[in-house]
């Protein structure tokens, strides 16, 4: 059977089941309190009573005489003006001497344990047929006599009271925990209106308005974030976008030359007949042009590799200066027709890298450097060990200065810090874009400065560690 994933509450909901277990965890809290204060309230005031008919039955006692006749006619009148009070004397012997009608008190009198001070701790609530009563044994001395004195009190009142009250209490909890719920939800309800705002003014955002950003100080400070964090994605969409419209037109324009030359070059041999050595040199012209398709397809998949991580270099200790002078040697007929020096200065240590990677990087920099560099001057790179883990390859030539402007895309892909220059000779623009993804596998950075009098492009790898 397939298990599907629960959708997440949403934020509402979830607000709302807080809310509502705090209300309702409080309100029964504030009931529970409020009753058990009712219940106390009645405890001590019963107590309060009992104690006050105690101490009347006892003055009866006192004043009543010694006779068993009289104190009995006189305790028929001691407690007057009182409803639902009971009370029986008993003498020390267990005689009794009087027992108000209406509660059935002996059978209590011999179960309870008397007491000397009467309060809310040591009265005792007993059942008796369907009445409840709240009472106290009190033993006295009165006249010199000991005396056993049971007074009680008919709950009924107070426990009708308690219910009715229970009943409306709760009713009344109830409806202010639904209000404070519904309260609740128009609150949450309002305060999530800036974030649907928000999602809306998102929502319009359409790939031709990617120029669109939010003011962070428009929303709740609780908001701030995720509008500066909206910004930014945009901001990287955008220039995503831009590249990509700047990429596809530089790829149509970089493939529309050759595929031209190709296309007026065969119009123009197939014009008329030629003889086999013009159609050979024709050849060898769409050869040229061919080449020059296949090199650029084949750096654009090598770009591609390199996006999408599959470029896995060869980790070998390398040389940085036996790799330049082995360039140097590659270069040395072209820089010599021109009548350029090359020259190495500075050492570093070893690094871990893929030669044919690095070779590639140095040379396509090399290459750069002697296009631009004049007649008669110097191509210099120089080595430096910045620290114990890092090194520094920089190619600096004499020539024209690179505008600053163009210094931050210099590397970007098919970009010319001057579009007029002529294309037949510079190759595709893709030289420095390989040089910046090939140090970047190799876990560095390329920079590039410029001058009025010079032009420096400066690769940064981490060194190899050395050991003791």
């Amino acid at each position: 059977m397939k298990i599907t994933d629960r959708p997440p509450l949403s934020l509402a909901a979830r607000v709302m089941i807080f809310v509502g277990l705090a209300i309702g965890l409080s309100l029964i809290l504030i009931g529970s309190l409020v009753l058990s204060a009712v219940e106390r309230h009645f405890a001590e005031q019963d107590a309060g009573e009992l104690a006050v008919m105690t101490q009347a039955v006892a003055k009866t006692l006192l004043n009543g005489g010694n006779d068993s006749a009289q104190q009995s006619d006189a305790l028929a009148n001691a407690i007057s003006g009182h409803h639902g009070v009971f009370f029986q004397v008993r003498k020390a012997q267990g005689d009794i001497i009087y027992s108000m009608p209406g509660a059935n008190l002996t059978q209590v009198t011999d179960t309870l344990a008397p007491t000397s001070e009467i309060n809310v701790e040591n009265v005792q609530t007993w059942q008796d047929g369907d009445k409840t009563f709240r009472g106290v044994v009190s033993d006295v001395e009165v006249g010199g006599r000991s005396y056993s004195i049971t007074t009680a009190i008919d709950m009924g009142f107070h426990l009708e009271f308690l219910r009715s009250f229970r009943r409306a209490l709760w009713l009344i909890m109830t409806l202010a925990g639904a209000i404070t719920l519904l309260a609740a939800w128009y609150g949450i309800h309002q305060a999530h209106a800036p974030l649907r705002r928000l999602s809306d003014r998102m929502g319009d955002i359409q790939a031709d308005r990617l120029h669109v950003r939010f003011d962070p100080a428009s929303v709740p400070s609780e908001l701030q974030g995720l509008v500066i964090s909206f910004n930014h994605m945009i901001g990287r969409l955008e220039d995503s976008f831009t590249r990509l419209s700047h990429f596809s037109a530089d790829i149509a324009h970089e493939l529309r030359t050759p595929l031209t030359n190709l296309i007026t070059q065969t119009q123009v041999g197939l014009g008329k007949a030629r003889a086999s050595e013009e159609y050979r040199e024709l050849l060898y012209s769409n050869l040229e042009e061919q080449e020059r398709l296949a090199k650029m397809v084949n750096d654009m998949l090598w770009l591609a590799k390199s996006d999408h991580g599959l470029l896995k270099p060869l980790q070998t200790p390398l040389d940085l200066a036996r790799e330049v002078h082995a360039l140097f040697d590659f270069f040395e007929a072209l820089a010599e027709e021109k009548r350029i020096s090359l020259t190495l200065e500075g050492q570093a240590p070893t690094i871990l890298g893929d030669r044919a990677m690095l070779r590639q990087a140095i040379s396509n920099l090399l290459s750069n450097a002697i296009r631009y560099t004049p007649s008669g001057q110097t191509v210099l790179v120089r080595l430096v060990r910045l620290s114990d883990r890092r090194v520094s390859l920089s190619v600096l030539n004499p020539g024209p200065e690179i505008p600053s402007e163009h210094l931050p895309n210099i590397f970007d892909r098919f970009y010319r810090a001057d579009p007029s220059r002529t294309r037949q000779s510079e190759g595709a623009g893709l030289g420095l874009a390989i040089v910046r993804s090939i140090v970047e596998v190799h876990g560095g950075q390329a920079e590039a400065a410029s001058s009025p009098t010079r032009t420096t492009f400066t690769l940064y790898f981490p060194a190899t560690q050395s050991h003791a």
